[in-house]
């Protein structure tokens, strides 16, 4: 394969792994890792590398057009980015105590929990108010709305089990730094699931999380030398185009396709982690 080959066909994926993860607030590196390595016989730290790169592009082209559009809550993900920053750090100190092989299987479980509470909420309506107290997110005014271009109408939603969220969410910050992925695959479950809000909120919301975390990771494998330009420049390229045309994309789609499409790809995930660690 002659080195523009290499660049297209890099490029070509990098757009469907952009698409799927501004749909599904994962982060394109669900898609671009497993193929780097298995496809393309690429060492995994390079393609953690610019799968980290991945990650902020998808975040930077699908989280302006999320905020844009008055999807994201804000107040929400600098609360829950507190506790993910905080997992993060406990990750990363965990990493070099704990056997790789659990982590792996560990992991594979808990996103098959997770999607399996999704497979639950496949047959409800586009969304359901919770009515369940929460003093915590209206001491800090987390409740919001958006404008649902699908319906054409504005829906209202309220936050519930906050303590809860960002319990999960230090959960979620402390595998990511364990195994070196995005957390997106555990946050979009854990502001569905727990927090009650509506499944394109979580999406874009974790959009936007996504990226800040991954842009602290950037400079620490940047100095590590283990982000190759001519790797992670098309992956970044063609993951920001995919993520663009998914922000495009999302508005439009029935709440119920968004959840069935995430529930296929994170069984998929747990998959390959349980796989991962069942081999060793």
């Amino acid at each position: 394969m002659t080195p523009l080959e290499f660049v297209l066909y890099v490029l070509l994926i990098s757009v469907a792994a952009g698409v799927l993860g501004s749909l599904l607030g994962l982060g394109g590196g669900v898609i671009v890792i497993p193929v780097l390595t298995l496809l393309f016989g690429i060492d995994i730290r390079y393609a953690i590398g610019a799968s980290i790169v991945s990650v902020i592009a998808t975040s930077s082209g699908a989280a302006a057009a999320y905020v844009r559009d008055g999807l994201t809550n804000l107040r929400v993900a600098m609360v829950l980015e507190l506790a993910t920053t905080s997992g993060a750090l406990t990750g990363a100190y965990l990493a070099g105590l704990l056997s790789g092989r659990w982590l792996f299987i560990i992991f594979g479980v808990v996103l098959a929990y997770s999607s399996l509470m999704m497979i639950r909420k496949l047959k409800q309506s586009e969304f359901q108010q919770s009515t369940k107290p929460a003093p915590w997110a209206d001491y800090l005014r987390l409740h919001g709305s958006y404008f649902d271009k699908r319906t054409g109408r504005e829906t209202y939603y309220r936050v519930t089990s906050t303590r809860i969220g960002l319990a999960m969410m230090y959960v979620a910050g402390a595998i990511s730094g364990l195994l070196g992925i995005g957390s997106g695959s555990l946050k979009v479950p854990a502001m569905d699931l727990a927090m009650h809000m509506p499944i394109k909120v979580s999406t874009a919301t974790s959009n936007f999380m996504i990226g800040v975390t991954a842009a602290a990771s950037a400079s620490v494998y940047y100095m590590r030398g283990e982000i190759d330009p001519f790797i992670a420049a098309p992956v970044a390229v063609g993951v920001l185009l995919g993520a663009l045309g998914g922000s495009y994309l999302l508005p439009k789609l029935r709440s119920s396709t968004i959840r069935l499409v995430f529930v296929v790809v994170l069984l998929w995930i747990s998959g390959q982690m349980l796989w991962q660690g069942i081999r060793g």
